[in-house]
């Protein structure tokens, strides 16, 4: 009995290959797994090296998309393993409750140099999400400490992508995540995000900016704990803050007192050219959020940064942080961060980035010559492409040719052609590139030469306008 036949309850037949095993046994993340078949093979990457993997059938691909935003170093850095298994010799593991160990003192020391401002204090997570989660927690317990215990509200962007826990859901302003697990914590509202492209020609951008101060006016000042927001905002397709925005969000914080997140799971770690991508925007955030690149992608880790001042309280008598987790600033993955940071510095990265910032630019805003190319934005190693269907009215698709397009015909074309990317409608359709921070002309010129061919095929296929 073949395994995409298998009756329910029943157990592995010996000699499956790997694709009926994954078919049958694994449930994977954010996937629809019914289009897997024995004709639709589940992609099953075995090996990579620098900004390239192989699939089990020994085909090169491009990583486009430095494996969900994380593998900063690319694949294949035997340094950063065998530093956890260095560290593993050593001490394997040991909780960071009520004890601790050198690892972790040390990364979080190293974190709290290279963070801006007065951000000094680290809470070490293991993903995004809990992050996210464990920021959210610490503002409410952080102005209940200080008296205000009515101080729980929170306030983030439409479309924003904040993480899939309750917590981080309720911050996530995507409608579809949300939808299927309502009803949420209580306490969350959403207000316009940054898609410069898509606002109102003549109108004040700080508009947008004001729109929180509305915001935290209709809520109620005093029962609103923080607002999170990311540098760069992922979901829509980095969406960039207009001149001033930041600066604005930071004075309407410190005038309602407001503690404000930068969520950095993506934006942090030299995505944009800087460690901290409030750094590279500037601005001073209460608290961030981080993930992803703190590793590379060789190990699952997070953080949280405070300020001084909103962990003074925390500090004093018999107070505690009421969170944590078994594995937060686990050994052998804050050694594995500790190399990565040393591998950040020997080998230059950020400059790198920011070396090669405007020649990854230049080769994507050679693509707004197509008639799908509505608009090309982003920084540092983090860009998107926002597609339409008419470039002068800069009308969109909607949901039935979103489908079309994007999983109908650009997820596959390009991964067929060797180009791992992401095809997004969070929002309006985007393809999303965020390769490697080593990435270099070589890899820029490989993108486009699989980028062009393809959303010149998909103007076609969609009546663009221009064909």
């Amino acid at each position: 009995m073949s395994m995409t036949t298998s009756e329910p309850g029943s157990k592995p037949t010996a000699g499956a290959t790997l694709q009926e095993q994954a078919r049958r046994h694994l449930w994977m993340h954010f996937t629809r797994m019914g289009e897997y078949s024995e004709e639709h093979e589940i992609p099953i990457i075995v090996c990579g090296e620098g900004c390239y993997v192989y699939d089990e059938h020994g085909k090169r691909y491009l990583d486009g998309l430095a494996s969900l935003f994380c593998s900063q170093l690319g694949h294949g850095r035997y340094d950063l393993v065998q530093a956890g298994v260095e560290q593993a010799k050593e001490l394997g593991y040991f909780s960071s409750w009520s004890y601790t160990h050198p690892r972790a003192i040390e990364l979080a020391t190293r974190i709290a140099q290279l963070a801006p401002g007065d951000l000094n204090r680290v809470f070490f997570t293991n993903s995004g999400s809990e992050s996210v989660e464990s920021a959210l927690k610490l503002a409410r317990q952080y102005h209940r400490i200080m008296g205000k215990p009515h101080k729980h509200k929170l306030i983030a962007r439409e479309i924003a992508y904040h993480g899939t826990t309750f917590g981080a859901l309720s911050a996530t302003g995507v409608t579809d995540y949300r939808t299927p697990f309502e009803p949420l914590p209580p306490g969350a509202s959403h207000v316009p995000n940054t898609n410069m492209y898509r606002y109102p020609e003549g109108r004040d951008p700080m508009e947008l900016a004001e729109a929180v101060a509305k915001r935290i006016e209709f809520e109620g000042p005093d029962t609103v704990a923080a607002v999170i927001m990311e540098p760069v905002q992922n979901a829509g397709g980095c969406l960039l803050p207009p001149d001033g925005y930041f600066d604005r969000i930071r004075e309407i914080c410190d005038e309602y007192d407001v503690l404000l997140i930068s969520d950095e799971v993506i934006c942090s770690w030299g995505r944009l050219g800087t460690y901290f991508g409030s750094e590279r925007i500037g601005y001073q955030p209460d608290i961030i959020t981080t993930a992803k690149g703190i590793t590379s992608a060789y190990a699952p880790m997070g953080a949280v940064i405070a300020t001084d001042r909103v962990a003074e309280p925390f500090m004093q008598g018999t107070n505690t942080f009421l969170h944590g987790s078994t594995w937060g600033g686990h050994p052998v993955v804050a050694a594995i961060a500790l190399a990565n940071l040393d591998a950040f510095e020997n080998e230059h990265v950020l400059e790198h980035v920011r070396e090669n910032e405007s020649r990854f630019r230049a080769m994507l805003d050679s693509l707004s010559e197509l008639p799908i190319v509505g608009d090309v934005r982003g920084m540092g190693y983090f860009y998107a492409i926002e597609l339409v269907k008419d470039k002068e009215t800069k009308e969109s698709f909607n949901a039935e040719e979103s489908e079309s397009l994007l999983r109908g015909y650009l997820s596959r074309e390009m991964f067929e052609r060797g180009l791992i990317c992401r095809s997004d409608d969070r929002g309006d359709p985007v393809v999303q590139l965020s390769p490697p921070l080593i990435a270099d002309q070589q890899q820029f010129d490989e993108i486009e030469a699989v980028l062009r061919p393809v959303l010149e095929e998909a103007g076609r296929r969609m009546r663009v306008q221009g064909h």
